[in-house]
């Protein structure tokens, strides 16, 4: 039986988002800089396997770059079917 310490999470923090034409992202070379839609001190949206889970900061470690996490989002509880087809 696997433990949770074998399963793994693809976890996503997006900074911002933008929105443009395509012919604009075309002519896009080095250097170009990318208009995001949020002020330099707004959370960062924390994902895991897609789905939000969290808020943060963006913090420096070194020469690193690190998210300190500021509020764990609550899911509410799914609904699921009662099994009718014996024990667990």
């Amino acid at each position: 039986m696997a433990t949770f310490d074998d399963i793994k999470i693809d976890i996503s923090v997006v900074l911002g988002a933008a929105e443009m034409p395509v012919h604009q992202l075309l002519r896009m070379g080095r250097g170009a800089v990318i208009d995001l839609d949020v002020a330099e001190d707004a959370d960062v949206m924390i994902y895991a396997n897609n789905t939000l889970v969290a808020k943060g900061q963006v913090v420096l470690l070194g020469e690193k770059i690190g998210v300190s996490i500021t509020e764990v989002l609550m899911r509410r509880p799914e609904t699921r079917p009662m099994r009718t087809d014996g024990p667990l």
